[in-house]
């Protein structure tokens, strides 16, 4: 149906997308000193997903899944990492 994109395109553009989307949230806490909105319970789940599809990436050796999962990890980390710090009093 879709003979004319190439699935690793469609792939390539969906990895990009799912991993920056979590830029802002990064951003905004960082910035802000508070993850009050955030859920821990969804980013200790979407954390140990992602490892999974790191790992899955590994055994492949995709590069696209290694790299898309490695970085998203560190996104979405870096905000759990945030959250169980503690908000910061302004």
């Amino acid at each position: 149906m879709l003979d004319f994109i190439h699935p690793d395109a469609i792939g390539g553009v969906a990895a990009v997308l799912t991993t920056i989307a979590f830029l802002p949230q990064v951003i905004k806490s960082w910035r802000s000193g508070s993850t009050r909105d955030v859920s821990l319970g969804m980013f200790l789940i979407l954390n140990t997903g992602i490892v999974l599809w790191l790992i899955y990436g590994l055994a492949l050796g995709s590069l696209p899944l290694i790299l898309a999962n490695a970085v998203t990890l560190f996104l979405t980390g870096t905000i759990m990492f945030l959250k169980i710090r503690g908000d910061r009093p302004r």
